[in-house]
């Protein structure tokens, strides 16, 4: 049962992660076609280590899974806190560049 959830919590840092990558990747193919967007293209490139880190890490604790209980209990702990900062560093960019829509 510690394995599903393990699992479970894994693949929701590894998606948020990978949110977080797709959002900047985006904000970044805008600023780069727009002129002016020089700013915003640098912001993106200062973030991307914090987004490479975070998948790295969500990818490892997926890996962890495969162990046993004990490698269960750690891929929790680094998915779930490679998970809150992917999700912390996307809103954080998110609120920097929300639209007043």
């Amino acid at each position: 049962m510690i394995n599903f959830i393990a699992v479970v919590i894994a693949i929701a840092s590894v998606l948020a992660a990978l949110g977080h990558v797709g959002y900047l990747a985006l904000l970044n193919n805008a600023a780069n076609k727009r002129a002016g967007g020089t700013p915003v293209a640098e912001y993106v490139r200062s973030r991307w280590a914090v987004a490479g880190g975070t998948t790295a890490a969500s990818l490892l604790a997926w890996l962890f899974t495969a162990g046993g209980t004990g490698m269960d209990i750690i891929a929790i702990l680094v998915a779930a806190g490679s998970g809150a900062v992917a999700v912390k560093a996307l809103q954080s960019t998110q609120a920097k560049y929300r639209s007043g829509g």
